[in-house]
């Protein structure tokens, strides 16, 4: 269980939330849906909830155990292998080793008292691996990791060989596991996932949906799948950025959104009414204040005209939204950008081999292929952040990338939002800059703030505004709507369907690659070129 009592969250001087008392709980059958517009504080909270941050007053108190999933898992030892990582959840992977080290030692010592030494101690770690689960919990974590679409070719590798998208579906994998007790049933972990949808599959999204629906223990999930959310949650949380506080529905994801609608529509009707009271009482006040003799009188109105207004619930305003547009492409060549031979190896493991495809001036392109098929590395090469091990990526005559990573690489989490849009604009003036960071909805105190410590959605709308103010002529934009809400994706759309310039897009939504209205389709790992078509959308929600 998790309680938070008098909780109050915030970044830098912003106050995000506070929540007096201690309504936010989760217990045991808690499927909570964790929800706010991007930069509400939903991924700040969470982290606090989980225990890897401090919140700016009241306390948190946790009984049993968590599974944290980040919306930016940074993993310590890259050299572990995926299947480790994910075993390592119950300890399992220290035990199989340990395990096999005496195996070895059992087969090579000659000494018999030292080969009964080594015997006992076998002994002795696999009563522990069987205390644990043993072989069934190692056939449950595979059964997990397919489900998460990671084949067993995956879970051989080193993390570092990985993308980002299959690092990610290991943490959730090492959790869910965490989570099971090695028989397919529940534990009665408490599990908080930030964005788990993020890099799965539409079979794997559905199994997730599942597996929550059916874990026995307490569970906050911060999701723009609302699908998901209509399916899993039966309490949700709201966080209301504009009044800096948090509405606990005990309901399911639709009498939510029925009850919301329910609750504006009566505080907009109890505001209009008293705004016509109030303003009848002011009128007859200043009748009164003209006399003297009836100044007393006008002020106790005017008091009550106040009251009125300030005893009432805040009403909803309209949702701020970034105003994204792409940048005017600086001039270039006929082809800004030809790929030629392209290999990538990570030792003896093959990304691909022998791409060749030219991204021509004002050209759609999106990159498509199954998860681990080397996207996200395709255009880590196109950017110049990685180094190819074969072939070569020529830039034409005018050349200008503007990258968008989907781990959000490309920000420094260390620095300031300031110092991070003066770093991809060292250019720019200081006036045009901090117009740009208006549009993007950051402002005042803001500017000062880590980027490290923003929510998903707001290191995106970071990074995309260090776009708008490149000129490029060529985007290589990696999964761009990820972590974003509704709205603030239909700006990034919107951005996609009016830009002049070339864009090289990767990306599980379909509604992305249909607003980029593409012309060509790069199939990797083989490099295969094709026009597209409709057919290929339904590619994209399966890849």
């Amino acid at each position: 269980m998790i309680t938070a009592t008098d909780l109050e969250v915030r970044a830098g001087i912003r106050t995000l939330l506070t929540a007096p008392g201690s309504g936010l709980r989760v217990q045991s059958g808690d499927r909570i849906g964790l929800v706010g517009r991007n930069g509400a504080g939903k991924t700040t909270t969470l982290r606090i909830l989980a225990g890897e941050g401090e919140p700016y007053a009241g306390k948190v108190t946790r009984s049993g155990e968590i599974g944290y999933l980040p919306q930016d898992p940074r993993e310590g030892n890259l050299d572990v292998l995926g299947r480790d990582r994910v075993l390592s959840a119950r300890g399992l992977d220290a035990l199989i080793r340990d395990m096999e080290k005496q195996q070895a030692r059992m087969a090579e010592v000659a000494d018999d008292a030292e080969r009964e030494k080594a015997v006992r101690k076998y002994g002795q770690l696999e009563d522990r691996f069987s205390a644990l689960g043993g072989y069934v919990a190692e056939s449950e974590a595979a059964r997990i990791c397919n489900s998460l679409g990671l084949p067993d070719r995956v879970l051989n590798q080193q993390l570092r060989t990985l993308s980002g998208g299959q690092r990610r579906r290991i943490e959730l994998a090492r959790i869910l596991f965490s989570a099971s007790d090695g028989s397919g049933g529940r534990s009665d972990r408490t599990l908080l996932l930030d964005e788990p949808t993020n890099h799965l599959d539409a079979d794997s999204i559905n199994w997730l949906r599942g597996f929550l629906q059916n874990h026995d223990g307490g569970l906050i999930v911060i999701s723009h799948d609302v699908d998901l959310l209509a399916d899993v949650v039966n309490k949700v949380w709201f966080l209301d950025a504009v009044r800096g506080e948090a509405d606990i529905y005990n309901m399911g994801w639709k009498k939510y959104l029925d009850a919301r609608a329910t609750d504006e529509q009566r505080r907009v009707r109890e505001r209009a009414n008293a705004e016509k009271k109030a303003s009848a009482l002011r009128v007859q006040a200043a009748k009164l204040g003209a006399k003297a003799t009836k100044a007393a009188a006008a002020h106790q109105m005017s008091k009550r005209a106040d009251r009125l207004l300030a005893d009432l619930d805040d009403v909803r305003v309209a949702d701020k939204v970034a105003r994204i547009k792409f940048p005017e492409p600086a001039p270039c060549g006929r082809t800004p950008l030809m790929v030629t031979d392209l290999t990538k190896l990570y030792g003896s493991l093959e990304i691909f081999t022998g791409v060749s495809f030219a991204v021509d001036r004002g050209s759609r392109v999106v990159v498509l292929g199954l998860n681990g098929a080397g996207k996200t590395t395709m255009l880590k090469l196109l950017a110049g952040v990685e180094t190819p091990t074969a072939g070569g990526v020529e830039p034409g005559r005018g050349l200008k990338v503007g990258y968008f990573a989907q781990e959000h690489d490309t920000l420094d989490d260390n620095a300031s939002v300031w110092d991070n849009i003066r770093h991809a604009s060292p250019d720019a003036g200081e006036q045009e800059l901090r117009s740009l960071l208006g549009a993007f909805m950051f402002s005042g105190p803001q500017l000062d703030q880590p980027a490290g410590t923003l929510s998903g959605g707001e290191k995106t709308r970071l990074a995309l505004a260090g776009l708008v103010s490149s000129a490029a002529n060529v985007l290589l934009l990696d999964e761009p709507t990820n972590n974003l809400d509704p709205v603030s994706r239909e700006q990034v759309l919107d951005a996609l369907r009016s830009y002049a310039g070339a864009v090289v897009l990767v990306t599980h939504d379909p509604g992305a690659a249909e607003a980029l209205n593409p012309e060509r389709v790069i199939m990797l790992p083989d490099g295969t070129e094709d026009h597209w078509s409709q057919d290929y959308l339904e590619l994209i929600q399966l890849a």
